[in-house]
């Protein structure tokens, strides 16, 4: 049997400190220091898009962060995209928290798998109310709702349309904007 050992966040950060995962592309998951998949044009093109929509759209409402890490419990990935409260001089000397942030969205090609199933259960798990998933393969945004007990009790598929997030009732996300 094979044991793994499990990292703190703040044996993470440690290790960035000490310079020890200098040059790795890692993020902190569920306690595992995690190789993050390579960014192909599409998925980098495609997210650089989106936070610029969004941060039209957010404009005086939130903050919204572009590849940027967010601190919970056990982990601190790297979301492509995280709609956060503002200012974003509150991030000067630490990550959003799982009270800061509004939603999260991840660009999936060859990370689909990891982003509906592994970080989708540390997201709820985080009490992150919710979480897009933008499926660049089928061209499709898959919406997660209204976590409880580690899991999303809404999954929703949109491939056209408008989406109306939670924290922002008065905003009209397009989905086909967001896709590109």
């Amino acid at each position: 049997m094979k044991t793994l050992a499990k990292w703190s966040v703040s044996d993470y950060h440690g290790m960035i400190q000490a310079g020890i995962l200098r040059d790795r592309r890692v993020e902190l998951l569920a306690g595992e220091i995690c190789e993050m998949s390579p960014e192909t044009p599409i998925h980098y093109n495609t997210t650089k898009r989106g936070a610029k929509y969004l941060e039209e759209l957010l404009a005086g409402k939130a903050d919204v962060r572009f590849n940027g890490p967010i601190t919970l419990s056990d982990s601190e990935p790297e979301p492509d995209i995280t709609i956060v409260r503002s200012p974003e001089s509150i991030y000067n000397d630490r990550h959003p928290q799982p009270q800061d942030i509004y939603w999260i969205v991840e660009v999936a090609k060859t990370s689909l798998k990891k982003d509906l199933e592994f970080k989708a259960t540390i997201y709820a798990s985080a009490g992150i109310q919710e979480y897009w998933v933008l499926n660049l393969s089928v061209k499709q945004i898959i919406v997660f709702k209204y976590p409880q007990n580690g899991e999303y009790t809404t999954e929703q598929k949109f491939e056209h349309g408008n989406l109306i997030p939670l924290a922002f009732p008065d905003i009209q996300v397009s989905v086909e904007r967001l896709l590109g």
